[in-house]
């Protein structure tokens, strides 16, 4: 794992995170510089599970506050990460219903772009979605699938994921939409995933999982579900046999230049 400069903070002993004035303030103007982005680009069923989980503006909310509800619609949890964690541990806590929230918030330097997932990325970006149990279910049986992979099937299965609760777009009767956590949580990509500039393929469990893609670019490519209900079906599938369809043909070439040394 890279080592982050980020600390992710500690609850007191009643399990409250107390953040400064600060973070508070960093966490106000990405959600209401987001939200108004969304509009119009996010898939009804995020859009449901904003309404529902009610986030704060004004300050960084607490993990009980979201858990309660998580767990009143789909049975999931957040739980509390360092700002990086192993694969192992990711597999366990999603294989388990719980989705890891790291307790630190990117500073205004690094307003628009974090390498590291930080609190209003797996809050905002993902929770949303967890309350709809289409997606839920696909998120846990990835996890459950992860935790038996190879370390080499876990680069293929991680593939699928970037393409899906990461960068995913769905088609609707309105039009496309947004429903991947990294866009969602990302102003700049927000507005390009859906412009003419990258490319968009239907989606394919196998041909995603083929798909190379670097975490630092804006994506070159972006693959667009039929429905989000697509997602269940696919948890339903023999997954394990796309990853070995898709390691058998072997990685597409890139669609951007290799990173700077």
């Amino acid at each position: 794992m890279k080592a982050t400069k980020y600390v992710a903070r500690e609850p007191d002993a009643h399990g409250h995170i107390h953040y400064p004035d600060t973070e508070h303030a960093v966490w106000q103007t990405l959600i209401e510089r987001q939200l108004k982005l969304l509009d119009g680009r996010a898939c009804q069923e995020y859009l449901d599970g904003i309404e529902q989980l009610a986030l704060p503006h004004d300050r960084i909310p607490q993990l009980g506050e979201v858990n309660r509800v998580l767990d009143a619609t789909t049975g999931w949890q957040v739980a509390r990460v360092p700002a990086l964690i192993p694969f192992q541990t990711f597999f366990e806590l999603l294989a388990s219903k719980r989705f890891p929230v790291a307790t630190f918030i990117r500073t205004p330097q690094e307003l628009d772009y974090l390498q590291e997932p930080d609190i209003f990325h797996e809050i905002f970006g993902h929770c949303p979605l967890l309350t709809n149990p289409w997606f839920a279910e696909f998120t846990h049986t990835y996890g459950q699938l992860g935790l038996k992979a190879t370390k080499e099937e876990r680069v293929y299965l991680a593939r699928l994921y970037w393409m899906t609760i990461e960068f995913g777009l769905v088609e609707t009767s309105a039009g496309r939409r947004i429903y991947g956590g990294g866009i969602l949580s990302s102003p700049k990509e927000t507005l390009y995933s859906l412009s003419d500039e990258p490319e968009h393929q239907t989606f394919d469990v196998v041909e995603a999982m083929r798909t190379p893609y670097r975490i630092d670019i804006l994506q070159p490519v972006y693959f667009v579900l039929p429905e989000l209900k697509r997602l269940f079906e696919v948890a339903h599938e023999d997954i394990m046999a796309h990853v070995r369809t898709a390691m058998q043909l072997g990685l597409h070439q890139p669609k951007f230049p290799p990173k700077a040394a």
